[in-house]
């Protein structure tokens, strides 16, 4: 593959062949419903002995198996047998994807992403850039799997913001005239799949042409008020962890002598708008247990802000969401009532980040208080009426704020937002050979 100043290459793409039931090929995303090792199990049931990628994943609800070695080494020897039982036909190209999940329909592309591009550190300015912190622990585990491996297939979505739909723009004038390489309902009640080959060497540099200018000076300063001379191209969506082990995997490789061209360099992504309609982000709350003098300490950091009643949840919650930029926003729930906290002069591009930055230090100067971050206005509700008791209802991350945010203040504070349900997420199904 060669590399350009973008860090996306086209990839040799490994799909089932037509022999495979890609219904039984495809599964989803391992890490996904790590609570419900039923799940795994009806789909072990389903898969039987066909091929299929359940045999080369480790569903990250086993991670901590006691026989996890012998899982890792059962993918792997897969791996092999696929390999050399020739299950699969190659593609050089890009994949267009269409995804049904509960919102709509999602547009994708599958494309190779050069590690070189990316840093999952902290203040990192790569092209590519993790949007909320990456947990060193947790990669060793999922280094064992990756370490030795023969193929990679991605759950991976990488986001980029164009507004204008100017990458995808020539592929849907050129839609009919794309080969079908797959088009199915997956299992499991999780939508439909349809994915199209873009093989013609013109469409594809159209597209690389139109990813980079994304990035030129004048676009970059029109959208985010900001010189380009470390730009931020793509953003993390879903499966950081899983880049990070990527490149974690490749650096070790790198000093182990591998050459520049070794495939483990790259790995295999979706790449997914922004500003795709089905793309919904959805904020994650805070619940503070045992939060003893928390509102006195909050109006003690935040003295300039602004404090309102609200009469209910569902009036705080349409409150929180108003847009009142350059202020930022976010509610409070106690045993007491309902609060509108506005910040007039915030310390972040986001809510999130300015009421985090407080509850941190909270939390670490209180050592009984415990924080939990909680799905939905609902639950907060409940919890944070109890006495002893706080909770916080956020915004959900505006699209116009969401690349300016991570380009100033880097990746968000944990727990920012949530994209999507479990059902929803991508599913294996392209591979793509990573040892040579």
């Amino acid at each position: 593959m060669s590399t350009n100043p973008i860090g996306v290459a086209v990839p040799t793409v490994l799909l089932p062949k037509a022999s495979i039931d890609p219904a039984t090929w495809a599964v989803i995303a391992c890490d996904q419903f790590t609570s419900e090792p039923e799940y795994w199990e009806q789909v072990e049931r389903i898969v039987d002995d066909k091929p299929s990628t359940f045999r080369i994943i480790l569903p990250e609800l086993y991670l901590t198996a006691p026989d996890v070695e012998q899982r890792i080494a059962a993918c792997q020897a897969a791996m092999k047998q696929y390999l050399a039982e020739d299950v699969f036909e190659e593609h050089d190209a890009f994949v267009y994807v269409e995804r049904q999940v509960g919102s709509g329909t999602q547009q994708g592309l599958i494309v190779a992403l050069d590690l070189e591009t990316y840093d999952y550190n902290k203040g990192s300015q790569t092209l590519v850039r993790a949007t909320e912190g990456t947990v060193l622990d947790r990669l060793p585990p999922r280094m064992k799997v990756r370490r030795g491996a023969d193929l990679e297939s991605p759950h991976i979505l990488v986001l980029y913001d164009d507004p204008e739909g100017t990458v995808l723009k020539p592929v849907h004038a050129q839609l009919d005239r794309l080969p079908v390489a797959y088009d199915f309902d997956t299992m499991l009640d999780s939508g439909h799949l349809t994915g199209r080959l873009i093989e013609d060497p013109a469409l594809q540099a159209t597209i690389l042409d139109a990813l980079a200018g994304l990035i030129s000076p004048e676009a970059y300063r029109a959208k985010y008020d900001l010189p380009n001379d470390a730009p931020l191209l793509f953003a993390m969506g879903d499966g950081n962890h899983s880049l990070a082990t990527a490149k974690a995997i490749w650096t070790e490789l790198k000093e182990q002598g591998a050459p520049d061209d070794h495939p483990a360099r790259y790995a295999l992504v979706e790449l997914v708008n922004l500003h795709d309609p089905s793309l919904i982000f959805e904020p994650i709350h805070r619940v503070i247990f045992e939060c003893g003098d928390l509102v006195e300490q909050l109006e003690a950091t935040f003295t300039d802000a602004t404090y309102a009643q609200a009469s209910d949840i569902n009036e705080l919650n349409a409150e929180v969401r108003l847009p009142v930029a350059p202020k930022q926003r976010f509610g409070m729930v106690t045993p007491d009532g309902y609060t509108l906290v506005e910040l007039n002069h915030p310390t972040h591009e986001l809510a999130v980040g300015s009421l985090q930055d407080f509850l941190d230090r909270f939390l670490s100067d209180h050592p009984t208080a415990e924080i939990d971050y909680v799905h939905g206005e609902e639950p907060v509700d409940r919890l944070a009426r109890r006495r002893g008791n706080c909770g916080f209802i956020l915004p959900a991350i505006g699209k116009d704020t969401f690349f300016k945010s991570i380009a100033v203040d880097g990746s968000f504070p944990r727990k920012t937002f949530s994209m999507g349900h479990a059902k929803d997420k991508r599913f294996y199904l392209e591979c793509r050979r990573i040892s040579q």
